[in-house]
């Protein structure tokens, strides 16, 4: 069968070959791979800076961002052949440590978790691919087209969970929220505060293509201006900062109401220094009460709650998030940006 895999830690690996089938153990699925989606993490560890290779190999089978159909399923299994899944990705340190016992091993606290085509396991980027019915998720039959963005939807339930455990601690009672960018994640972002009942701002630096079309659809609102300008008197209750970008991470913890929770999804590169008026946000954020907070990665509880919000979206909206569909045999044209892409995924179909 065919598969997409690199070389971690080795720039210009990235290539479409020939691996040898799985084999389904007696706790698994074996699925045929319909597509994966193509996100930064997979773009730095196609570029070197980023992965592992499971033990014994110099090669990892990439994708992480998973979509396929049931083969066949153990007896006695919640699963049954045609069903639509998809893959959790990190599993659980062996020791394991505390967090990790208790199902939460998105927030493994040693480090020793290992993940699904980006740490130490290979991934579901080929045409088969088999996966424990322990950390697989079924979706529902019409998210066929648009099911690979499961995985980028249960990072944002992780973060707007996290916000309502924290605004829990205390009266709290929401109304607006600013999700800064407009990639897929910020697009997941605000579905899910839509769908929370919240009036959402999406912020992003475009002014055409396809984005501000795809916000005004969810009856959202898009900027294109800085923070402080889209923001104005609104003062949002929530911000989802999903950009990494060094000035927009400072700039949301400052344009929130008393109270504010930030939550930050996104992941910014070393080494760009920035002037901060240390003091004056520390000032904002004791005085009123706010939190920030970081989130990564998801547990089984995510993707179940990221399967609910995606079975209750359009699924013309979540299918106007996907802007190329690349056939396996060309994966690696997915990996250099296209003008107006906001997700692309590589299909793995055969017939593709």
């Amino acid at each position: 069968m065919r598969a997409l895999t690199v070389q971690p830690g080795q720039t210009d690996s990235l290539a479409v070959e020939d691996v040898d089938e799985p084999t389904a153990g007696p706790d698994e699925l074996r699925v045929a791979g319909l597509a994966i989606g193509v996100c930064g993490t997979d773009k730095e560890i196609a570029a070197g800076e980023y992965g592992w290779a499971p033990p014994g190999r110099d090669r990892l089978v990439l994708g992480h961002e998973s979509l396929g159909r049931v083969l066949s399923a153990p007896d006695g299994s919640n699963f049954d052949e045609g069903d639509l899944v998809v893959g959790v990705v990190r599993r659980p340190d062996p020791v394991p440590c505390g967090a990790c016992a208790h199902g939460e091993f998105d927030m493994c606290r040693n480090g020793q978790y290992t993940e699904r085509g980006i740490k130490e396991i290979d991934g579901y980027g080929s045409e088969i691919w088999c996966v424990k019915t322990d950390y697989a998720v079924k979706l529902d039959d019409g998210l066929a087209d648009v099911g690979m963005l499961m995985e980028p939807t249960t990072v944002v339930a992780k973060a707007w969970e996290q916000v309502y455990r924290i605004g829990q601690r205390a009266w709290f009672e929401p109304r607006t929220a600013l999700v800064t960018g407009a990639g897929p994640v910020g697009l997941l972002a605000a579905l899910l505060g839509v769908q929370h009942g919240l009036d959402v701002h999406v912020l992003d630096q475009v002014t055409d293509g396809p984005k501000p079309e795809i916000v005004d659809a969810l009856n959202a609102t898009y900027h294109h201006t800085s923070v402080e300008e889209a923001v104005g008197k609104l003062q949002p209750d929530i911000v989802i900062e999903a950009t990494g970008v060094g000035s927009l991470v400072f700039d949301a913890m400052t344009v929130t109401g008393s109270y504010g929770i930030v939550a930050l999804t996104g992941v910014s590169p070393r080494g760009r220094a920035l002037t901060v008026d240390a003091g004056g946000l520390n000032r904002d954020i004791v005085l009123e009460n706010d939190a920030v907070v970081g989130s990564v990665n998801a547990n089984l509880r995510h993707y179940r709650q990221a399967a609910e919000a995606l079975a209750k979206a359009d699924p013309k909206w979540l299918a106007s998030l996907i802007t190329r569909r690349v056939p396996l045999a060309e994966a690696t044209k997915a990996f250099t940006a296209e003008p107006d892409d906001v997700k692309v995924i590589v299909t793995l179909e055969e017939s593709t």
